[in-house]
């Protein structure tokens, strides 16, 4: 028994096969029920109780030994094989599905688009942002509350460095290095001190809008966004204007739209106040012009049915795979 035990284990050990062949054979031979391991197993019965314990625990290993080197010779072979472009076609289907734009990203190019067709230029600017460029140039007051740390994420204090409340700010960094006319919209991530929920966030995205000429008045800011509105929410959409206030526009504006059985809120709009102008040395006698601002966010969950803003920001892909195919 301890002779066939170990040139077993030497035949084992020494045995190397290159081919699937070779696998079936060392199986056949080593491991099946009709194996030289299965007919010492058959011998060790007829062995005394002394003989049994000798030789069990060798005749054990042996049979461990052959299947690992089963294991060991079907891995090279399926490696080998796969150089002869051989599959396996018990694996599972690879994913071969692409990804989808946010929902977000699919909103903004379409307001870019709208408002490209109609002759405005993108702009961008900076989200960490100056006192004079978020506030003080927009003609906010010194006791705005705005300018409070409860509304407003500081950088610093004296001097004032905050996270742009706003993308206003680079309609003051435009006007400042820029002559009129102008004609831009500037979408942007903006950042408010406000609680996350459904409805709010402390962060979310923002297009504005600005245009500056001569002789610009109210009539052409509501023409430029009944334009948007037909073309963003369909050609029956209808529109109203609603007295509102806003510190850089005057007189100022809500726009709200049709929307089943009621009216809502989508953007603010005015003409932009003349002290703006003078902040950013343009003569308001000579040139005037409009100002306008809506959210993102709260386009896209008109668009498409969505009631809770924190999804946006979740990155859950049952969420995200629903915008597949949509542009």
């Amino acid at each position: 028994m301890k002779e066939k035990i170990n040139s077993i284990r030497e035949e084992i050990n020494s045995y190397s096969g290159a081919d699937s062949e070779s696998v079936e054979s060392f199986r056949v031979k080593y491991i099946s029920k009709k194996s030289l391991i299965n007919d010492l197993f058959e011998d060790f019965k007829k062995l005394s109780v002394e003989e049994k314990k000798e030789f069990g625990k060798p005749l054990n290993e042996l049979k461990t030994l052959a299947k690992e080197k089963l294991i060991s010779l079907s891995i090279g072979t399926s490696k080998e094989g796969s150089d002869d472009n051989e599959l396996d076609y018990s694996l599972p289907a690879e994913d071969d599905s692409i990804g989808s734009l946010h929902p977000l990203r699919i909103v903004r190019n379409n307001i870019i688009k709208i408002f490209r067709d109609i002759g405005f230029s993108i702009e961008d600017g900076p989200e960490i942002e100056e006192d004079w460029y978020n506030f003080t140039a927009l003609n906010f007051p010194e006791n705005h509350p705005a300018r409070e740390m409860q509304d407003t994420f500081f950088i610093s204090k004296d001097p004032d460095i905050v996270l742009r409340t706003h993308t206003s700010n680079v309609q003051i960094r435009l006007m400042e290095k820029q002559k009129p006319p102008m004609r831009v919209i500037i979408p942007g991530r903006v950042y408010r001190n406000e609680t996350v929920s459904a409805k709010s966030h402390c962060f979310f995205h923002q297009v504005e809008g600005l245009y500056i000429d001569k002789n610009v008045s109210f009539k052409d800011l509501k023409d430029t966004l009944y334009y948007f509105a037909k073309e963003m929410f369909g050609s029956d959409t209808k529109v109203r204007f609603r007295p509102s206030y806003f510190p850089f526009t005057e007189p100022s504006a809500e726009m709200d739209i049709s929307w089943k059985n009621g009216w809502l809120e989508i953007l603010g709009s005015g003409l932009v106040d003349p002290n703006v102008l003078k902040n950013c040395e343009i003569d308001p006698k000579e040139y005037s012009g409009f100002a306008f601002g809506m959210g993102i966010e709260r386009i896209a969950m008109l668009k498409y049915g969505i009631d809770d803003l924190r999804l946006f920001s979740e990155n859950d892909k049952r969420f995200l795979r629903q915008f597949r195919g949509v542009h």
